[in-house]
C-alpha cells in the first residue's frame, strides 16, 4: 500500500483565500469611501441649501424710518421644503433684540464673522437640526448694528437620505466584491491550470515513456520541469542497467554453477570410497538448490520488472503451452513421467509472451519435480466465458488442507515439499504474471477437475490454473 504523500495544503485554496480577502479588503474600503464621500456631498448640499435661504432673508433685511424691516420672502424657506418635509426654523435679532421668528432658537458660541456662513448641529425640541448663522452690520441713526439671522432644519429627511446612501454604497461594495471574488476564483484556477495540465500529461503516460518533458509551461514551473526531466534520465538510466543486470547475472550465475555440477558429476563417477560419495552427492545438490533459487531470484525480479512496463502483443496460449512442454519432456522421461495434452490449435491472448512462457514453465517444472515416478500431468486448455483456462493437473500428492493459500506468497512452501530442491518462487512468479495481465491463480485438489482419461487410475494430486481475459 502506498504512503500518502505530505502535504503543506492547497495552492490554489491559498492563492483563492489571498484573492477573496484581498476582495473584501478593497470592497470594505470602497464602501467607505463611497460612504464618506457620499455623505458629504449629501451635508455640502443641504449646507448650500441653508446658506441660500438664510442670503435670501438677509438680502430681504432693510433700514426704514430709523428702524430695522424684515420681509422674508417666500421662496427663501420654500426652497427648504423642495428637499423635504422637515420642519424649517428662522429667527432674525438685532442686537440681541429678536425681530422675527423663534426666539428660543438656540444661538452659536461664536457669532460668525461679517459674510462667512457658521454651520451648526444641536438639539431643539426633541430634535436634532441642523442650523446656519449670518451676520450684517447696518448703519441705524448713525450707529453700526449688527443683524443676525438663522435658519435651521430638522434632520429627518437628511437621516433618510444618508440611510439611503448607506444602502447604495453597500450595495455596491458588495457587487465590487462579487465581481472581484469570482475574478480572485478564476484567477486562481487559471494559475493552476498549467500545473495541473503537466500532472496530467505525465500521468498518462505508459510506463515505458520515459522521454523528457517538453509541453510549454510558464517561465515559474520551468525550473519544476527541469528537475523532472532529470529525474526522468536517471530513472531510464537506472532502468536500463537494471535490464542489464539482470540479464548479465543470469548468465554469470547459471553457467559457473552448471560447470560446477558437470566437474562434481565426473568426479563422482571416478571416486569409489563411499563417503567421497557421499560428500559430492551433498554438493551437486547443494549447487542445484544454488542453481535453481539464483535462477528464480533472477526470474522473480526479471517478472517484477517487464510488469511494471507490462509489452501487450497477440500470444498463442496453446502453442506456448506445447513448446514448453516438448522442451521439458526429455527432463520428464528421467522420472518416468508421461506428459499429456489438451491443447486447442488457436485461443489467443492479449499479453507478454516472456512473462506468460515464464509462469506457465515454472508451473510445469514444480509439477515435474514433485510428481512421483511412473505417474501422469495433464495440461489442458480451455475457454470458459470471457477467460481462458490452462490448468496443469499432477499426481504429486496434493496439498495440506488449508495450506493452499499461502501457497503463492514468497518463498512460501507446502508441508509436502521436505526433501525436494525448490525455493518457493514459482507460483508467486505465476501468480505475478498472471495478475498482472488482469487474470488470476487457482489451487484445487485435482479430483475436482475435468480431463481426458489418464492411462491408469489417478492418484491424489492437484490442479493449478491460469486464468487469462480473452483477447
Amino acid at each position: 500500500m502506498s504512503r500518502a504523500l505530505p502535504t503543506s495544503g492547497s495552492i490554489r485554496r491559498r492563492l483563492t483565500l489571498q484573492l477573496v480577502g484581498s476582495a473584501a479588503f478593497l470592497a470594505s474600503l470602497l464602501f467607505f469611501i463611497v460612504l464618506v464621500f457620499t455623505r458629504d456631498v449629501s451635508q455640502r448640499t443641504h449646507d448650500s441649501i441653508l446658506q441660500a435661504s438664510a442670503t435670501s432673508i438677509m438680502d430681504s433685511v432693510s433700514v426704514r424710518s430709523g428702524d430695522v424691516t424684515v420681509d422674508i420672502p417666500y421662496s427663501a424657506l420654500s426652497m427648504l421644503g423642495n428637499v423635504s418635509d422637515d420642519r424649517v426654523f428662522y429667527r432674525v435679532a438685532q442686537n440681541d433684540r429678536l425681530l422675527t421668528g423663534y426666539g428660543d432658537l438656540p444661538l452659536p458660541d461664536l457669532l460668525p464673522q461679517r459674510g462667512q456662513p457658521r454651520f451648526d448641529t444641536a438639539p431643539y425640541k426633541g430634535d436634532s437640526i441642523r442650523m446656519v448663522t449670518l451676520a450684517r452690520r447696518v448703519s441705524l441713526n448713525g450707529q453700526v448694528s449688527d443683524v443676525v439671522i438663522s435658519v435651521a432644519q430638522t434632520r429627518e429627511g437628511q437621516s433618510a437620505q444618508l440611510a439611503e446612501l448607506t444602502r447604495t454604497a453597500l450595495q455596491l461594495g458588495l457587487g465590487f466584491f462579487m465581481i472581484a471574488a469570482f475574478l480572485a476564483i478564476w484567477a486562481a484556477q487559471s494559475s493552476i491550470r498549467p500545473l495541473a495540465e503537466l500532472a496530467e500529461a505525465v500521468s498518462r503516460r505508459g510506463p515505458k515513456d520515459l522521454r523528457p518533458v517538453r509541453r510549454p509551461v510558464p517561465s515559474e514551473m520551468i525550473p519544476l520541469v527541469t528537475s523532472l526531466n532529470r529525474f526522468i534520465e536517471r530513472l531510464r538510466i537506472s532502468l536500463s542497467r537494471s535490464e542489464d543486470f539482470i540479464a548479465e547475472a543470469a548468465h554469470r550465475v547459471r553457467t559457473p554453477l552448471a560447470t560446477v555440477r558437470t566437474q562434481a558429476e565426473i568426479t563422482l563417477r571416478r571416486v569409489e570410497r563411499d563417503e567421497n560419495r557421499a560428500s559430492l552427492r551433498e554438493m551437486i545438490r547443494a549447487i542445484d538448490e544454488s542453481s535453481r533459487a539464483a535462477g528464480q531470484l533472477l526470474d522473480h525480479a526479471m517478472v517484477t520488472f517487464r510488469t511494471d512496463s507490462l509489452l501487450r502483443e497477440e500470444v498463442d496460449l496453446g502453442a506456448l503451452a506445447r513448446d514448453l512442454l516438448n522442451r521439458l519432456r526429455p527432463i520428464a522421461e528421467l522420472k518416468d513421467i508421461a506428459l499429456h495434452s489438451d491443447l486447442p490449435q488457436t485461443l489467443p491472448l492479449s499479453g507478454d509472451p516472456i512473462l506468460i512462457q515464464n509462469a506457465v514453465r515454472n508451473l510445469l517444472d514444480n509439477a515435474i519435480k514433485y510428481a512421483p515416478s511412473e505417474s501422469d500431468i495433464q495440461v489442458i486448455l480451455r475457454k470458459e466465458g470471457a477467460e481462458l483456462r490452462l490448468s496443469i493437473i499432477d499426481e504429486a500428492g496434493g496439498f495440506p488442507s488449508g495450506d493452499t493459500d499461502a501457497l503463492t506468497a514468497r518463498f512460501a512452501r507446502g508441508t509436502n515439499a521436505e526433501g525436494t530442491i525448490g525455493s518457493g518462487l514459482g507460483l508467486t512468479i505465476a501468480r505475478e504474471v498472471v495478475e498482472a495481465h488482469g487474470g488470476r491463480l487457482t489451487i484445487a485438489p485435482s479430483q475436482a477437475t475435468s480431463g481426458p482419461p489418464a492411462a491408469s487410475p489417478r492418484r491424489e494430486g492437484s490442479c493449478v490454473s491460469l486464468y487469462f481475459p480473452v483477447l
